[in-house]
Formats: structure tokens, C-alpha cells, sequence
């Protein structure tokens, strides 16, 4: 693979808006395989096991199926105007690099989002072969459902590279938001694959989901630029966390209604996979912040990344007390707020820096 990127160029306004159907085709897509997981995760908690062949797994596949196919589909024109000599505009996903020793001309956003969905695709075969093997499936820290899963997450973050090559349209800053809260979301699922590592006094899924929350929040605020992209990345969360509060219950009765199963008698009337995000997240995304207005130090996304840690993994098990029957250790709380404080400076470090890196997928004449 030949990564050297094409020189970026002044592309007409109205070019570049040409841009937005494929990029929210692609965060569809993204959506779509979102929708799927709320779905099965619900299916399992309130009905049980599974097989393969299932409606939340036609939604998890299709919206694979969707992203791929569209990043495959721009990467095949924007190969064709390479070879016919026209003007390549990097607001479509990027700088242009050279693919297979240049046989293939393809934005770097779309690049990465086609590997994730070609990725997913192989993990689903070896998920279909794990279900023959063992037969119904009753966990999600499964090795192909990990695989599966950072597939997924391989193609959003993609789809948020698409569209912050085109930050300086209106669609671009939107997208970009849309795209870190559907990451958001599925990072909550994502660290179940931490509960291998449960067992002492830290709780590693809270570690995980404080950092992964501090550290999309801190790209969003790097990718702004200027404050008000914490808080809306946190919101965007916010936003679906609603939705499938009501849709991942609704959907799982009625698809169970449908195919003739029962409900469990043990259900808990919490949806499962909304009450793993964190609730306080906007209040938490409010002060980083305000810890951030104090100026421009290099050690202030740090200390906003160790606020936002030790915020997020301390209030991570008094909601689900809230939520569930369940009363938190404190000699574990304690411990867990430490290391996710540790790890939540990392974040912030990682995630100011990962915003940054965002901003320079934009046109060098669109920069602010």
C-alpha cells in the first residue's frame, strides 16, 4: 500500500457539497449496525440465547453491508477521475492515497471504514462457524463478537474521518458530532470484552467506559477547536441513549411476539445496552470544559482527561444502583476511580491530540 497522500487542492463550495450522500450513506450504515446491537443485546437480556440467522443480526450485517459498499463505490470513482486526469476534491474523504501500488485511488476516510466493514465480514463467517461449533450464542465476550465488534468500530471511526474532511461545511461539523456519539455508543458494549479481566477490586468495564467516554469527548472538544465540542459529542450520546432507551425493549417484545417466543419472567424492564452509557456525561463533558476555557497549556486536556475519569468511573456504579439491585463496594469504587483518574489524563492526552489529527484531514486552505 502506497500512502502517500495527493496534494490538497481548492475544490468549489458547491463541489464539495456534492460530497455529503455518500459520507451519511456510510454513517447510515454505521447506524444501522447500531440499531442491530441495541437490538440483540436487548434480545438476549429479555428473551435468551440466539442463532445466527436473526432479525438484530440482519441489521448488524446490513449496515456492515452498506458501509462497505459505499466505501468500495467511492473508491472506484474517485480511482476512475485519477486515471481520466480530472481534479480529485479532498473534502470526499480525504487526501487520496495510493492503494496496491497505486492500482486503486482511495480517500483515506473511506479507506479505513472499507478495511473495518471487509474486517467485519470475516469475523462474521468465523461467527457463523463458532455457532455450528457450539451452537446458541450466550455471550458477548465471545472471541468473534470482539472481532465483530472493533470492526465496527474500525468503520465509524472512519465515517468520522469522512466527514471532518469536510469541516468546513455545515454537514462536515454535524457529521463529525453524529459520528463520535454512535462511537460512543458502541464503546459501552464494546468494553464488556473487559469483564474477562473482572475479578479484584477494580472494576475494569468502568475503567473502560470512563476512558473511552473522556476520550471521545476530548477529540470532539480538539476537533472544535474552540469550546462546545465536548458538550456536543456528549449530547449526540445523550440523544441516542434515549432513543434505544425506548427502542431496545420494544424491539426485542416484538420480534419475540413475532417468532412465537416468551418473554423472560425474570426481566428487569432496564434497557440493557442505554443503561451502560454514562448518564452524567453531558454534566461531566460541561466541566471538561470549563477546565479547558482556562487557556491553551499543554497540561490542561490532561487535567480535564483525569477530571473526566475520576467523574465517570465514580458515578458508573452508584447508576447502576440507581438502576438495578445492586449495592456498590466503596474499597472497590475507591480503587477503580484511582486507576480510571491515571488513565483519564491518558485519554485526555490522547484524545486533544486525536482531535488535532482530525483537523488536518481538512483542506490546508480550509484550516482555521
Amino acid at each position: 500500500m502506497d500512502m502517500t497522500a495527493s496534494a490538497a487542492m481548492a475544490v468549489p463550495r458547491a463541489t464539495s457539497a456534492r460530497g455529503w450522500p455518500p459520507a451519511v450513506t456510510l454513517l447510515g450504515g454505521t447506524m444501522l449496525s447500531l440499531i442491530g446491537l441495541t437490538w440483540d443485546v436487548q434480545w438476549h437480556s429479555d428473551v435468551g440465547p440466539d442463532t445466527f440467522f436473526t432479525l438484530p443480526h440482519l441489521f448488524l450485517y446490513a449496515g456492515s453491508a452498506v458501509a462497505g459498499l459505499t466505501s468500495l463505490a467511492v473508491v472506484l470513482l474517485t480511482t476512475a477521475r485519477q486515471r481520466a486526469g480530472r481534479e480529485i476534491d479532498p473534502h470526499v474523504g480525504g487526501r487520496v492515497v495510493g492503494v496496491f501500488g497505486k492500482t486503486f485511488a482511495a480517500p483515506v476516510g473511506y479507506l479505513v471504514s472499507g478495511v473495518g466493514a471487509a474486517l467485519f465480514l470475516s469475523y462474521g463467517l468465523w461467527d457463523q462457524w463458532w455457532h455450528g461449533l457450539y451452537g446458541f450464542d450466550a455471550v458477548i465476550s465471545s472471541p468473534p463478537h470482539i472481532g465483530l465488534l472493533l470492526s465496527v468500530t474500525i468503520t465509524v471511526i472512519g465515517s468520522i474521518m469522512v466527514f471532518a474532511a469536510a469541516r468546513d461545511l455545515r454537514w462536515g461539523l454535524a457529521g463529525t458530532i453524529g459520528g463520535i456519539g454512535v462511537l460512543l455508543a458502541f464503546s459501552a458494549i464494546t468494553v464488556l470484552g473487559l469483564q474477562e479481566l473482572e475479578g479484584g477490586v477494580v472494576s475494569a468495564t468502568d475503567v473502560g467506559v470512563s476512558f473511552m467516554s473522556v476520550l471521545l469527548v476530548l477529540v470532539a472538544r480538539g476537533f472544535f477547536g474552540k469550546p462546545g465540542g465536548a458538550l456536543l459529542a456528549a449530547a449526540a450520546l445523550a440523544v441516542l441513549q434515549a432513543v434505544f432507551w425506548w427502542f431496545s425493549p420494544w424491539a426485542a417484545h416484538a420480534y419475540a411476539d413475532a417468532v412465537g417466543l416468551p418473554i423472560r419472567d425474570y426481566v428487569s424492564g432496564v434497557p440493557e445496552m442505554p443503561s451502560l452509557m454514562p448518564m452524567a456525561l453531558v454534566v461531566v463533558a460541561a466541566l471538561i470544559e470549563l477546565v479547558l476555557r482556562r487557556g491553551t497549556a499543554r497540561w490542561l486536556p490532561i487535567a480535564a482527561g483525569a477530571l473526566g475519569g475520576l467523574l465517570v468511573s465514580g458515578l458508573q456504579p452508584w447508576q447502576r444502583a440507581w438502576l438495578y439491585p445492586f449495592s456498590p463496594r466503596l474499597d472497590s469504587v475507591l480503587v477503580t476511580c484511582a486507576v480510571a483518574t491515571v488513565l483519564g489524563a491518558l485519554a485526555g492526552h490522547l484524545g486533544w491530540r486525536f482531535g488535532g489529527m482530525l483537523r488536518l484531514l481538512a483542506p490546508i486552505g480550509e484550516r482555521k
